[in-house]
C-alpha cells in the first residue's frame, strides 16, 4: 500500500474573464522543472501550475470555442484530453513541445494538440490541432471500446496506453515509431499521426472489488519500464462515468510483464502521473479527477520505494 499525501488543489487564477477558479478534471501531467503543465478531459485550456505553490495556476487556451456548463452536453461535446506527453526536440521545435491527445472514445474525440517549448520550458508559440482520426479509426477495430489515456515516450518509441473497462477489460500498450511520429509532427501543414503502430502488447492489471484496473497514465523511466497509475472504476463503457473502487501505481516492462503494482490510500480517481528516480525510491506527482466540476482537482506526492 503506498501512502498519498495531499500537496495542492489545482486552483487557478479568477484574472480571465468567464474561466473557472479551478481545474476539476485533471487527466494528465507533465513536469517542466517547477511548472506542471495539466490537461483536463473537459477543458479548451490547459493549466500551468508553480508546484512550489507561491500562487495560484492559469489557463491557457488550446481549442478555440466554448463549451456548454450543462454536465450532459458538456460531456458530449468536450475533446477529452486524456494523455499528455513531452517529445524531444525535431524539426520546427528545437527544444521540444507538450503533445495532448484525445481518448478516442468518440468520433468528436480524435483531435489532439500540439504545443512548444522554449528553452526555459515555458510554451512557445500557438497551439496546433493534431489529426488524430485516421491512426484511432485504426486502432478501433483492434479495441472496440477505444479509450487512449495516456501517452510516454519510451526509447525509440511513441507509447499510448489503451485503458480497460468494464465491458472490455483489456488494458495495452500501443507503440508507434517515434521518428515517424515526429516526421509527422514537424510537417508545416495539417499535423496527423501515423496511420498504425508498430505494436500492440496487452497488460493484465488485475481487479479491485471484481473491477477490472485500467491505466489512466504513464511516465517512462530511464531503463524503458514505465511507471503508470490506474483506476478500477466501476462502470462498463467509456463514457459514463463510475464509482472509483480502488487506485494503484505500478511498474510495467518494455514486454508488459507487470513488475510492481501497490494500491493507494486513500482512494482517489488518480489520472496523470510524473515520475523520478533518486537514490532510493521513485518519486511520483499525481493528480486526480473527483468527477465533479464545482470541486478543484488535487495534486498528490508519493514514493515507491526500491
Amino acid at each position: 500500500m503506498i501512502e498519498l499525501q495531499p500537496l495542492r488543489s489545482l486552483t487557478l487564477s479568477t484574472s480571465q474573464a468567464a474561466m473557472p477558479d479551478r481545474l476539476s478534471a485533471a487527466s494528465g501531467i507533465v513536469v517542466v522543472g517547477e511548472v506542471g503543465y495539466v490537461v483536463a478531459d473537459d477543458e479548451l485550456h490547459l493549466g500551468v501550475f508553480d508546484l512550489a505553490g507561491r500562487h495560484d495556476g492559469g489557463w491557457v487556451r488550446i481549442f478555440p470555442g466554448d463549451l456548454p456548463d450543462e454536465a450532459a452536453a458538456r460531456k458530449a461535446l468536450k475533446p477529452d484530453l486524456e494523455a499528455l506527453v513531452r517529445l524531444p526536440p525535431f524539426a520546427g521545435h528545437p527544444d521540444g513541445a507538450l503533445l495532448a491527445l484525445a481518448s478516442g472514445s468518440k468520433p468528436n474525440r480524435r483531435t489532439g494538440v500540439l504545443l512548444g517549448l522554449d528553452a526555459s520550458g515555458a510554451l512557445s508559440g500557438a497551439p496546433r490541432p493534431v489529426d488524430l482520426s485516421v491512426p484511432y479509426a485504426a486502432l478501433q477495430t483492434r479495441f472496440p471500446a477505444l479509450n487512449i489515456e495516456g501517452a510516454v515516450v519510451r526509447g525509440q518509441e511513441l507509447v499510448l496506453l489503451q485503458r480497460a473497462s468494464g465491458g472490455h477489460p483489456e488494458n495495452a500498450l500501443i507503440g508507434f515509431a517515434l521518428a515517424q511520429v515526429l516526421d509527422a509532427l514537424g510537417a508545416v501543414d495539417e499535423l496527423r499521426l501515423p496511420e498504425l503502430p508498430a505494436r500492440f502488447i496487452t497488460v493484465d492489471l488485475g481487479q479491485v472489488d471484481g473491477v477490472p484496473l485500467g491505466f489512466t497514465d504513464g511516465s517512462a523511466l530511464a531503463d524503458g519500464r514505465i511507471v503508470f497509475s490506474a483506476v478500477a472504476e466501476h462502470v462498463d463503457d467509456t463514457y459514463h462515468d463510475g464509482p472509483c473502487v480502488g487506485a494503484a501505481v505500478g511498474i510495467v516492462d518494455m514486454e508488459g510483464r507487470v513488475q510492481r503494482l501497490e494500491l493507494v490510500e486513500p482512494v482517489q480517481k488518480i489520472e496523470g502521473i510524473d515520475a523520478r528516480v533518486d537514490a532510493t525510491a521513485i518519486r511520483f506527482l499525481l493528480v486526480t479527477d473527483g468527477d465533479d466540476r464545482g470541486a478543484a482537482g488535487a495534486l498528490f506526492g508519493a514514493s515507491l520505494v526500491f
